[in-house]
């Protein structure tokens, strides 16, 4: 090869390389506090289940009839077997957690705004595509746990107006959770989803890249520094990023050699558990369904919160709290207080509607619909409004400092009624301690 050619070549190879992997980085965006290190250990996290799931693979048998036994002798008979799976198990439950952290550390330090926002949107299509993962790969161990949870799960999307059945159909292969149902999960699982997941990914990453790296700390009431001090990628930023891998991957292991992943018994279509239980990622949705009609539920309220969350970084706020924590000090006295709102209000009006409250008997000629959607959403809504207001008004918060409190509100509220429908929803969906 001429060497022009093979320098043409190289320069082409380290122009894409310093896409992803700037030369120079601000060295205030170093301290580790300020991102965590959350975005690289997503990217170890996924290319963990990328390993470990091409091992799971080879000894995986997509059959309803065989899928739950090739995961028994996986863990019974094949040496490390149980500990591949673990791995696998732990990384992609890991994955939603630390996935979420880095949305709340994006609002927090307001790395949505300009020229940041679209990233916003790509990363929200990220973790969607990382819950669908983590969905379809529920059901493939074939077991009561996950063929129940896939089954409730799917179950809700009959309450879609209109398309409702025929997407459940399209979903499930059918009417009933099968073996059609197993070959599109796992084939959504295995391609599709890490495909989406990859290419969104390196696009989030080169938007980073593109937008100057990561968003740049300073304190509240301190400006914009348009030419901060730099150091070298390599090796500052590289060995930070190493040293979070190694302490990561490391936790991964032991934690999974030490807590096996869950495996039940084989799946029984005739035999319901009590309670089932959708994933836990999921409860939130299910916990809403006891309170709420369906329709508003499981569409409605999903809809607004994706629309809600993908516009806060285009609502124009006509400054730029970047990179200040929780955008003022007065903005972080008012997150605290929101979470402590929600943090006490949810579960006391989960345990009003559970206990003291009967809307079909005190408006026994009210349509569902109205008495359990938009009543209660509507009486809801308006509050949440004249408390917004009040925050503006009252309290003179800015838009962004509005904004965020209404988000933590509302991401504090979400889970709480997470946390209360895996651990205190029991037999028939009772409300007290489920053990």
């Amino acid at each position: 090869m001429p060497k022009d050619d093979r320098e043409r070549k190289w320069v082409t190879f380290n122009h894409f390389i310093l896409h992803f992997r700037p030369v120079r980085v601000p060295a205030k965006t170093l301290s580790y506090t300020h991102t965590f290190g959350l975005g690289g250990m997503s990217l170890v996290l996924v290319l963990l289940l990328v390993g470990t799931g091409v091992l799971l693979m080879f000894a995986y048998e997509p059959a309803p009839g065989d899928a739950y036994d090739s995961v028994l002798r996986l863990q019974e008979n094949v040496t490390f077997g149980k500990f591949v799976r673990g791995v696998h198990h732990w990384s992609a439950n890991l994955l939603i957690v630390v996935m979420v952290l880095h949305l709340f550390r994006v609002v927090f330090t307001g790395a949505f705004h300009p020229p940041r926002q679209f990233n916003w949107v790509i990363g929200l299509g990220l973790l969607a595509c990382v819950l669908a993962s983590n969905f379809t790969g529920y059901l493939l161990p074939w077991d009561q746990l996950s063929y129940w949870a896939i089954t409730i799960s799917t179950g809700m999307l009959g309450y879609v107006p209109w398309g409702g059945g025929w997407l459940q159909a399209a979903v499930r292969g059918g009417n009933e959770i099968g073996r059609a149902t197993l070959i599109t999960f796992y084939t959504l699982h295995t391609t599709v989803v890490p495909v989406l997941i990859f290419v969104l990914m390196g696009f989030h990453f080169w938007r980073v890249r593109r937008a100057r790296g990561v968003v740049v700390p300073r304190a509240p009431g301190e400006a914009v520094d348009e030419r901060p001090e730099k150091v070298l990628g390599l090796p500052f930023l590289f060995m930070k990023e190493f040293v979070v891998a190694l302490i990561l991957v490391a936790s991964v292991f032991l934690f999974s050699a030490l807590v096996a992943a869950p495996l039940g018994e084989a799946a029984n279509a005739g035999m319901s558990p009590n309670p089932a239980k959708a994933p836990w990622y999921f409860m939130g949705f299910q916990e809403l369904l006891l309170h709420f009609h369906p329709v508003f539920a499981v569409v409605l309220l999903p809809l607004a919160g994706a629309v809600g969350l993908a516009m806060i970084a285009y609502l124009g706020y006509g400054e730029d709290p970047s990179g200040i924590w929780f955008v003022s000090r007065r903005g972080r006295a008012l997150a605290r207080a929101a979470a402590g709102v929600a943090l006490v209000l949810t579960p006391i009006l989960v345990m009003a509607d559970e206990w003291l409250l009967d809307l079909a008997g005190m408006a026994p000629g009210l349509p569902p619909i109205l008495r359990d959607g938009v009543v209660p959403v509507g009486a809801l809504g308006l509050a949440f409004w004249a408390g917004y207001r009040w925050v503006r008004t009252r309290k003179s918060a800015t838009r962004a400092e509005a904004v965020q409190t209404a988000f933590v509100f509302f991401a504090v509220a979400f889970l709480v009624l997470t946390a209360i429908g895996v651990w205190f929803r029991g037999p028939g969906m009772a409300l007290g301690w489920a053990g």
